[in-house]
C-alpha cells in the first residue's frame, strides 16, 4: 500500500489510469490522431504524436475538472454539449484536410538518404510540377520538438470530455485530494492508452508508405471519409440536443 494512501483509495487511483487507458481508445480520439498522423511513416513519431495528444488531453482535464473540484463547481449539460459540437466541427476539418490533401497533391513515398547515411522512407509531393523530377526536392528536414497541433487537439477532446470526467469523479471518490490523484491518473492511463494505440495505427502506415504508395493513400482516404463522417455525426447529434433544449 501507498503510505498515506488507504487500499480503498489506492483502489480507486488504478480504477482512473484503467479507465483513461479506456478513454483513448474511444471512436472520436481515435479519428482524431489517425488523421493527424498520416502525414508520418515513423512509428517514433506516430507514437510520439500519440502520447502529445494524451498529454493535452490532461493538461485540460486537471485545468478544468481539477478546478471544478476544488472550487466545488460544475459543468453545465448545455456547455458540454456545445464542446462536444465544437470536436465534431474540429473532427469534419481534420479528416477534409487528409482528403483534400491527398486530391490536390502528387504524392509519393520513396528511400531517401541523408548525408549521415541515415535512410528513411517520407512523402514528397510533385503538385504544379512540370518539368523534370529534380531529386534535390527530396533535401528536407525532420521537425522535431513538441507537434503543437496535436497537443492543441487533444486539450479540445480534454475539454470536452470535462463534464463526464467530474461527474464519474463525483460518484467515485469522496475527498479533494483523492479526486485530484484520480484525475491525474486518468490523464496518465490517456497518455499511455494513446501511445499504445498509435504504434498500432504506426503499422499499417509505415508498411503501406514502404511497400506500395497507392496503398497508403487509400489508408488515408478511409482514415479521412472516416473522421468526416464520425464528426458530422457529433455535430447533428449535439445540435439536435442544444436546438430541443
Amino acid at each position: 500500500m501507498i503510505e498515506g494512501v488507504s487500499d480503498g483509495g489506492l483502489g480507486v487511483l488504478l480504477l482512473g489510469l484503467a479507465v483513461g487507458v479506456q478513454h483513448a481508445f474511444e471512436a472520436d480520439h481515435i479519428a482524431a490522431v489517425s488523421s493527424l498522423v498520416t502525414p508520418q511513416k515513423s512509428v517514433r513519431r506516430i507514437v510520439a504524436h500519440g502520447a502529445v495528444w494524451g498529454l493535452g488531453h490532461t493538461v485540460t482535464l486537471m485545468g478544468v475538472t481539477g478546478g471544478a473540484i476544488v472550487f466545488g463547481l460544475a459543468i453545465s449539460q448545455s456547455l458540454s454539449e456545445w464542446l462536444e459540437l465544437l470536436v465534431g466541427a474540429m473532427l469534419v476539418c481534420l479528416g477534409a484536410n487528409v482528403i483534400v490533401t491527398l486530391a490536390r497533391k502528387r504524392i509519393h513515398f520513396h528511400r531517401h538518404n541523408h548525408g549521415d547515411g541515415t535512410t528513411h522512407f517520407h512523402a514528397h509531393s510533385h503538385n504544379g510540377e512540370n518539368a523534370p523530377h529534380d531529386p534535390r526536392r527530396h533535401d528536407h528536414r525532420h521537425p522535431a520538438g513538441l507537434p503543437i497541433r496535436t497537443f492543441v487537439v487533444g486539450m479540445m477532446h480534454g475539454m470536452a470530455g470535462s463534464a463526464a470526467l467530474l461527474v464519474l469523479t463525483a460518484a467515485t471518490v469522496g475527498s479533494t485530494p483523492l479526486g485530484l490523484g484520480y484525475i491525474l491518473l486518468f490523464g496518465l492511463g490517456s497518455i499511455i492508452g494513446m501511445a499504445s494505440l498509435s504504434a498500432i495505427i504506426a503499422v499499417p502506415l509505415a508498411w503501406s508508405a514502404r511497400a506500395m504508395t497507392w496503398a497508403n493513400n487509400g489508408l488515408q482516404g478511409v482514415i479521412g471519409l472516416t473522421t468526416v463522417t464520425l464528426g458530422i455525426l457529433i455535430v447533428n447529434e449535439n445540435l439536435r440536443s442544444l436546438i430541443t433544449a
